[in-house]
């Protein structure tokens, strides 16, 4: 396939966030048909580090594959189909459940911008919590309610938290959803290691405004980075 295929790109963003510790056996990326906005790319169900061109299939806006398959599925795949058809903005989307970011899905805590990178956040990280609506879950986003709920509260915003399970990223690109991805989780850890020293010092919303839009080349200078860190690549 060509290097530049969904196909290439999305088993590359996979396996870039497994390498930088975003995601790990469990999670997964997508990205928007280039061409055809009613359409988009996800792996089959297989661990991040391992997904392969051949794993990535294409899909409709009902999650469903364009081609019919025996192969076991993402059962959160409705989370990229929902946001796709709520959020035309959106070209990728990453879920995760990544440690650094765990503690302020499970303790009383917001996820604050606390370095230039880490303005890739946004001024506002809303979290949501399933059993508002639901009740007793699994917590696993699997029907289309679920993932319109959990839409609505993220909101135009670029990530929202979920509670007691992980973390939903978007981007207007891959490389800016890869970028996303791996700085705020790198954010969260740094504020978390800054909280036992004391007191911390957070970015206002308008620093976050002037820092958060980063050109296309800084984020073609980190995509070029992680992929050079991957075996093999």
């Amino acid at each position: 396939m060509s290097p530049d295929s969904p196909q290439t790109l999305v088993s590359l963003a996979n396996r870039m966030l497994a390498r930088e510790g975003v995601l790990d056996a469990f999670g997964h990326v997508s990205m928007r048909h280039p061409a055809d906005p009613t359409r988009f790319f996800l792996s089959r169900s297989l661990a991040p580090e391992l997904v392969s061109e051949a794993d990535v299939l294409e899909y409709d806006l009902s999650g469903e594959p364009v081609v019919a398959t025996k192969q076991a599925l993402y059962s959160e795949r409705v989370i990229h189909s929902v946001l796709y058809r709520m959020r035309p903005d959106v070209n990728a989307i990453c879920h995760h459940h990544a440690a650094s970011t765990m503690p302020f899905c499970l303790a009383d805590l917001k996820l604050r911008v606390v370095t230039q990178l880490g303005a890739s956040i946004g001024k506002t990280v809303p979290l949501w919590d399933q059993r508002d609506e639901f009740g007793a879950t699994n917590h696993l986003v699997t029907r289309d309610a679920e993932a319109i709920s959990l839409a609505k509260c993220l909101g135009a915003n670029n990530m929202v938290l979920m509670k007691r399970h992980g973390v939903t990223v978007v981007g207007a690109t891959l490389r800016e959803l890869a970028f996303r991805s791996i700085y705020s989780c790198r954010d969260a850890e740094l504020q978390l290691r800054a909280m036992s020293h004391g007191d911390i010092s957070v970015f206002t919303d308008e620093e976050i405004a002037l820092a958060e839009k980063f050109p296309e080349a800084t984020l073609a200078r980190a995509w070029d980075y992680w992929r050079s860190r991957l075996p093999n690549a």
